[in-house]
């Protein structure tokens, strides 16, 4: 087994003239969760397509689980599961059918296939909906059934594409403990996503915007290394303090979150509350505390206006 199941360099996607990805490095180690958070558009979809082989690269390379990619894409497809954002089986089929169909793509024998189903079926809380035709089941049943499918074969490698963008905070949850539970088998996962929560769960992962890497690594690496302080503001018009302290330059960002707001200050301001005092002297009878960095701070700083 080799120290990383995914290594990419240099990759570009074009189609036409637009340049989909540009430039990405990335290395996945071997049993871990990692995860792509960026905006719709980003790239991320695009990038999947190509570590599965499904599109070749305009440029650069890409190696995964030790084969080398488009090349022997044919061999890799044997040890991957993809699931998609979209609900991809069969709807008239039920779950047991669903699974057995699956089974019989990758030449799973009888006595295992039936073997599998069940252990599948226990696994992802579908016991009960064994002969309920998926067209019948909600986005939480559909998406545990989708991930059952994905697994079936026992693969090395999965690759999970916005998940979970149609499924309620609680099935989410669930969702994500099965997730650690393959992590911890040894299953590598690579996971899209453009939920905050989701992405702070990952061991790693790659912020993208516009095709291109802008932070990767640990979230609480990325969260301590962001380079801002945060200060959450409560205080009287913070709708028009907002505009007044977004336009100083050592302000990276500033958001309203209930009677809150949220200001991004640069670290070579030593004491940001008193700075932010100074500047805005109706701060003084307001309340300003210094709070915790999180992975949306993170996303604000290095993607669109608050990239320095």
């Amino acid at each position: 087994m080799t120290e990383y199941a995914i290594k990419a360099e240099g990759l570009v996607r074009k189609f036409g003239n637009f340049k989909a990805v540009d430039g990405l490095n990335l290395t996945v180690p071997t049993g871990s969760i990692y995860g792509f958070l960026g905006p719709n558009g980003c790239g991320k979809s695009t990038t999947i397509r190509m570590l599965t082989g499904l599109l070749s690269p305009t440029q650069g390379s890409v190696e995964v689980l030790g084969l080398s990619i488009p090349r022997q894409a044919e061999a890799l497809r044997l040890r991957i599961g993809y699931m998609t954002q979209k609900f991809s089986l069969y709807e008239d089929l039920t779950a047991r059918e669903n699974l057995q169909f699956i089974g019989q793509i990758y030449g799973m024998p009888d006595r295992q296939l039936s073997q599998r189903i069940d252990e599948q079926l226990t696994t992802y809380g579908l016991t009960r909906l064994a002969t309920q035709r998926a067209g019948g089941m909600s986005g939480g049943q559909k998406q545990r059934l989708g991930l059952a499918a994905a697994t079936m074969h026992k693969p090395d490698l999965l690759f999970l594409d916005e998940p979970t963008s149609a499924v309620d905070p609680e099935n989410r949850r669930e969702f994500w403990e099965q997730l650690f539970d393959l992590s911890d088998a040894g299953t590598t996962i690579l996971v899209t996503t453009h939920y905050m929560d989701e992405a702070e769960r990952c061991h790693a992962l790659a912020i993208m915007e516009a095709g291109i890497v802008r932070a990767d690594g640990a979230p609480e690496t990325l969260m301590n290394d962001m380079g801002v302080s945060v200060v959450e503001v409560e205080a009287v018009g913070l709708r028009q303090l907002k505009e007044q302290l977004v336009s100083l330059p050592q302000v990276r960002s500033a958001a309203q979150l209930g009677i809150r707001l949220r200001v991004l200050v640069d670290t070579a301001i030593e004491d940001p509350i008193a700075w932010l005092q100074q500047q805005q002297p109706a701060l003084r009878h307001g309340r300003l505390t210094l709070a915790r960095p999180s992975l949306e701070d993170v996303f604000v700083t290095c993607t669109g206006e608050g990239r320095q």
